[in-house]
């Protein structure tokens, strides 16, 4: 009897769903066939159907802005068209590199669009450019990310279409071999495919991007400087900067926000070797969606981005100050360049922070509203026409961030521990002791002035020989010491030699 009370069940099963499927309108059987697609799973959940409307030509802003949200609830055909520009630009004050970029910046165009739209893809190779070029978007579904369909030779332009199907924030590049020379040249940036409902919207946007790079010279050494291969294979880079130049997102170039303000930074890593430790300094983010996606974390500290990987992620902003943008691993912020500042302004809030401005502490020479004084020196110096009032200039701001926090701005020093470089009779007596300290550093007892101190000077043996000479001779010149000019060429002697009571560092 349940035998056959379950065949008889099963039966009329079949009759209702072949009934059903008879009297559904063509337009139910177009939206069985969509669902069935967006349930099959896979990147093809993200096909909302064809671009309705007329195409829109994509919004391409230049780091640190983004371009404002798509603002549609239907997909669009949307046009992008992104010039491969190879220039000489900045890398440091006085010091130039040929990048290769997408769109002139470092990095590139930011471009957003809407998960579903079909996106016509324009890449076109200047003219004036030495190689070929082309792009891999990672939010392409397809073998190579567009990188085949986009070889482009100097004076061509390629043409592709793809379909944004996965929402999230995408590294693109370039992947013309020598694939790490290319990305090492400065060329990559961020696509964010936004979710169909839009991003949550915030008071300020801003887009940073890490980036590692392999110059001949060593770091801030004065000129244009060449790729070096040999350091780019052992992953040694000479500069790891944010947007492209050391000091591009400080001084008069820092991000904005207010206090009571949320902002949310596109952060992404173009390496081509390194991966990045982000944090904000005096910041806990609210939320990250880490690797790009679109999971968030909450209530985080520092978030590992992978060379070829992007993050987003908001916090909201309760002190007035500087907050300073670095990669955790240290010596990377304070001694290659990856280093930026958001600066917040508003009323202070005394019962979350006392309040203190520590620039010079973070910082060093970045905390200088800007840097032109370095390179109005290197151009001096390089038409041989480098004045004494020239070094002067700049040895000031180097030495703003190198020596201030220990020798004080007013170089008088701290009593019983950092001896005054201010009327000093120690730098009175021989001129050459300056740049000997700050190349080998110093320990052990010395008299300054009729008072002993012995605490260490580590060696700031980091900085260039042209850097050496211009806080010397800034030094020099200042608070009431005898004046006088040390040049890059003595500093290059000088730091041949060690002396007996140099410094180890501790």
């Amino acid at each position: 009897m349940k035998r056959a009370t379950l065949h008889l069940a099963m039966a009329s099963m079949v009759v209702l769903a072949l009934l059903s499927g008879c009297k559904g309108s063509p337009d139910d059987a177009a939206t069985t066939d969509k669902s069935a697609t967006r349930l099959h799973g896979g990147s093809s959940n993200g096909d909302f159907g064809p671009p309705q409307g007329a195409p829109i030509d994509a919004i391409l802003t230049s780091p640190p802005m983004v371009p404002p949200a798509t603002g549609r609830t239907a997909p669009a055909k949307v046009v992008v068209k992104l010039d491969v520009v190879e220039k000489e630009m900045e890398i440091s004050e006085g010091v130039t590199y040929t990048f290769w970029t997408f769109g002139g910046t470092v990095p590139g165009s930011f471009i957003r669009v809407r998960q579903g739209d079909t996106v016509e893809f324009h890449l076109r190779n200047m003219p004036e450019s030495k190689m070929p070029h082309n792009i891999d978007l990672h939010s392409v579904t397809g073998p190579g990310g567009g990188a085949a369909s986009s070889f482009t030779a100097p004076g061509h332009s390629s043409r592709f279409t793809f379909k944004a199907l996965n929402a999230g924030l995408y590294v693109y590049h370039c992947a013309t071999a020598p694939v790490g020379m290319h990305v090492a040249n400065g060329m990559y940036g961020l696509i964010l495919i936004e979710p169909p409902e839009g991003l949550t919207p915030v008071d300020k946007e801003y887009y940073v991007m890490q980036g590692d790079f392999y110059t001949a010279g060593k770091y801030r050494e004065k000129g244009l400087q060449p790729f070096d291969m040999e350091k780019a294979i052992d992953e040694n880079p000479t500069y790891v900067l944010f947007n492209g130049s050391d000091g591009a997102l400080t001084g008069d170039k820092a991000l904005k926000a207010n206090t009571g303000e949320t902002v949310r930074l596109f952060v992404g890593n173009g390496g081509p070797n390194l991966v990045s430790s982000f944090h904000v300094i005096g910041e806990i983010f609210d939320k990250v969606w880490f690797e790009g996606g679109t999971k968030f974390q909450e209530n985080v500290q520092t978030t590992l981005i992978p060379a070829g990987g992007a993050a987003m992620m908001e916090f909201h902003v309760e002190i007035p100050g500087s907050y300073v943008l670095v990669d955790h691993s240290l010596f990377r912020a304070f001694n290659k360049g990856a280093l930026g500042i958001l600066k917040a302004e508003g009323a202070e809030r005394k019962e979350i922070y006392s309040g203190k401005e520590v620039d010079y502490v973070y910082l060093g020479d970045r905390a200088q509203p800007n840097m032109a004084a370095v390179a109005s020196a290197a151009k001096a110096a390089d038409a041989g026409a480098l004045t004494q009032a020239d070094q002067i200039e700049a040895g000031k701001a180097l030495f703003a961030g190198t020596c201030s926090t220990c020798h004080q701005p007013d170089g008088k020093g701290m009593a019983g521990v950092f001896p005054p470089l201010a009327k000093s009779d120690y730098i009175a007596a021989d001129k050459t002791r300056l740049p000997n300290v700050i190349l080998h550093g110093l320990q052990g007892p010395v008299k300054v002035n009729g008072v002993d101190y012995n605490s260490i000077m580590p060696p700031m043996s980091q900085l260039t020989d042209d850097e050496v000479a211009n806080i010397a001779t800034y030094i020099l010149n200042s608070w009431g010491n005898p004046g006088g000019r040390i040049s890059k060429e003595e500093a290059a002697e000088i730091r041949k030699t060690k002396p007996a009571n140099a410094s180890e560092g501790h």
